[in-house]
Parts: structure tokens; sequence; C-alpha cells
């Protein structure tokens, strides 16, 4: 089944992790994607797998003047942009605030909060054009609470601050037609996670009600679903995906 059918999406971080399976599932659901990333050969790769409906631009995220570039390079190959999936993020250091240094603080934030600041403002035009638009925001569960193996305030802080900017882009964008969502995974099977953990999870499954990782594509399902018209009342909503974790 095609749900994406006429619709152009922009999805950062789309060469691994999370990132490239929100990427397979757009396309395979009838979308035309633009994948960015910094991780060129990657990013290359998957869109070179993913065939004629898929291009890659390399793209840092923190920088204004490449979502301008991503925006018009999309737009010309495909047309209006009417979705954005703003994934790229990281984790940063795992210390607790004494321990923190500004720079490692502020590259968080760049990564994971400006960045969608930067992508909002960028493609809301575009989305405008179209006259239709949805943009979801990967936030975390560390965006809902402040635990679950996550003690660095810089990440805590980035991700609390996608679900605000979430909200209030949605109200004022509304009149727009364009929805604002924000999705707050919990432990996912990716790289970056079991990097940080393992591949069962470590000590985090004593936390999971559940009782394992996800795989990237149950997260990809709900942002999917937040991408189509199927959610077409749903917006400046935050929509957690973390097997009963921010339930205890």
């Amino acid at each position: 089944m095609e749900r994406l059918i006429n619709k152009v999406a922009i999805i950062t971080g789309a060469a691994q992790g999370m990132g490239e399976s929100h990427a397979r599932t757009f396309v395979a659901e009838g979308a035309k994607v633009i994948l960015t990333d910094v991780s060129a050969e990657a990013g290359q790769k998957l869109a070179d797998e993913l065939g004629e409906n898929a291009i890659f631009i390399k793209h840092d995220v923190t920088c204004s003047e490449q979502w301008a570039h991503v925006v018009a390079e999309a737009e010309k190959a495909f047309g209006h942009v009417n979705v954005l999936v703003n994934n790229a993020g990281i984790l940063g250091p795992m210390v607790k605030t004494q321990e923190l240094q500004e720079a490692d603080y502020l590259k968080v934030c760049d990564i994971n909060q400006h960045s969608v600041f930067y992508g909002m403002k960028a493609v809301i035009p575009s989305m405008i054009k179209a006259g239709i638009g949805s943009i979801v925001n990967i936030s975390s569960i560390a965006g809902i609470v402040a635990n679950y193996g996550f003690p660095s305030l810089a990440y805590v802080a980035s991700k609390f601050a996608v679900r605000g900017m979430t909200k209030a882009t949605a109200i004022e964008y509304g009149e727009k037609n364009i929805r604002v969502n924000s999705v707050h995974p919990g432990f996912i099977k990716t790289p970056m996670m079991v990097a940080a953990t393992n591949e069962e999870g470590g000590d985090a499954l004593a936390q999971i009600p559940l009782g394992r990782l996800a795989e990237p594509k149950e997260v990809s399902n709900l942002v999917l679903f937040l991408a189509s018209e199927e959610s077409s009342y749903i917006t400046a909503t935050e929509h957690s995906i973390d097997a009963g974790m921010t339930a205890q």
C-alpha cells in the first residue's frame, strides 16, 4: 500500500539507524525522499539502492545556509516539500552536569535542538506553497522524563526543547494546514544505542516493560502514520514509542 503518494519528504540523519529505516519506509510507501547526512558515502549508497525516488545531499544540519540549499534542491528535483522528518541527533557525553564541558553542551544542542529550528524555518515556506505539510521532530523519552540512563543535561535539555518547539510551531502554522508532531523513542536498536549499551540493551532491559529493544522499523511505522493523511487531525502532540517505559 502506498500511503505517501504525492509526498516529497526531507529526512535528516538518513544514512543509518532510524533515519535509514524511515527513508526505506517512505520510498516503499510512494514518497519522493531527500536523504541528508554528514556521512556521504553511506547516504549516497542508500539513495542509489532506493532508486529514482531518492536523492542524497551531504548536509550539516547545524548550518542554516545548508538547509536553504537542501530545500532548493528538493524543490528542483521533486517539487514543493510537504514532509520533514528532523531525525538527525547525537547522544553526546554521558556525564553528570558538573563534568559536562561547555563545548560538548553546545554541540549536542546545535545538532539535536537548533537544527530542528533551522529545518522547520527552511521548509515551512515550501509547505505553505504546497498547501499542506507534516513535520515530524524526533525527540526522545528523555524529552518526557529526565532519567532512564540519560544523565547528560545537554541531551535532556535538547530533547525537551524539541518537544516545546514542536508545540509552538504547530500552533503558529495550523492555519496554513501544516501539522507538527514529536516522536519520543525509548531504546531502539540502532548503532548509536547499541554503542551506548549492547545488542540486547544492557542494563536498560530492566526498565522496559516489553523486555526488549525496538527495531527501527517500529519507529518508522509511527513516523509514516504522522507523515501521511491518516493523521490529518493530529498536531502539536508528543507520541511516545517506548514499550511503556515512561508509564512507570
